[in-house]
């Protein structure tokens, strides 16, 4: 294929964006023709090549339903999640707690629970009691912050992925802190997990020789009136593949100690079996830019 040919091609179809009403969709789109017939000028795929390209992107949007989010994992594993994340929260400014990727198995909707609430209705693994502080960037608490965590059983996986095993809302909850900005839960001490490689993201996964296990860990997302929202992760210290998370979300700020508790007035008054492991942490927002 001439060269006059390939180029002409690229500027005809940006050409053809001209008419695009949001100036920032005809930004994007134009980027995305130019990148795209780049990597194509790059990398000269072949037709059977071509075909197994579509055939992958459409068994993984086959793949995804009400409660999983292929491209979501897709977007994990080439990392182009934590970049969107990363470039988002340089945006917002510095200050807050580091942000990470959202994951393919976040609900809109997770149960309301009040403080103290045990989200591990299952009962499985080693007892855990969460607790902290959301504050702002100037170190004052942030009153009624809305917390919406969710973390996979003790086992690895998450209620969605076990209907029938696990009650839904099993290890998720929807939480407000307190009027100096506490909040605290009981739960269990995540694992490491593999994420799903039962579709196409986990067949790229074997042809690249990469493993799919993510560090233990609890999500969260943590939003309160006047100021931005942080979409986060807290990994557990000691676990294993906090050096090779398979979506590459570990942040060295955001690993802490899940500490051994001893103390059985402690754990009567947490409602925990004495002994329980505590994760103890603030998370920092920081205020909305006008």
């Amino acid at each position: 294929m001439s060269t006059a040919f390939t180029s002409d091609i690229t500027g005809a179809v940006v050409d053809s964006l001209e008419g695009t009403a949001d100036p920032r969709l005809r930004e994007v789109l134009g980027a995305l023709v130019r990148h795209l017939h780049d990597f194509v000028r790059e990398t000269e795929p072949t037709m059977a090549e071509w075909e197994s390209a579509i055939a992958f992107l459409t068994a993984t949007g086959q793949t995804c339903t009400d409660t999983r989010q292929e491209f979501i994992l897709l977007s994990d594993v080439l990392g182009v999640s934590m970049l969107v994340e990363t470039l988002n929260a340089d945006r917002a400014g510095t200050g807050a707690t580091e942000s990470t990727v959202l994951g393919p198995f976040h609900l809109t909707e997770s149960p309301v629970r009040e403080l103290g609430a045990d989200i591990d209705l299952v009962g499985s693994g080693e007892p855990c009691v969460v607790s902290g502080r959301v504050r702002s960037a100037d170190g004052t608490p942030v009153p009624g912050a809305v917390l919406d965590v969710w973390q996979a059983s003790a086992e690895g996986y998450y209620d969605v992925q076990q209907p029938g095993v696990q009650p839904p809302g099993n290890g998720r909850g929807l939480f407000t802190a307190d009027a100096e900005g506490r909040f605290w839960f009981r739960t269990c001490v995540p694992s490491p997990y593999p994420i799903p490689t039962d579709g196409p993201v986990g067949d790229l996964l074997r042809a690249t020789g990469r493993h799919p296990y993510r560090p233990a860990h609890i999500h969260f997302i943590v939003s309160a009136e006047g100021h931005a929202p942080v979409t986060t992760h807290i990994f557990v210290a000691g676990s294993d593949h906090l050096d090779s998370d398979a979506v590459f979300a570990v942040k060295k700020s955001l690993v802490q100690d899940f500490d051994e508790t001893d103390d059985p007035s402690l754990a009567r008054e947490f409602g925990v079996p004495n002994p329980f492991r505590q994760a103890r942490f603030d998370l920092v927002l920081n205020p909305e830019r006008s």
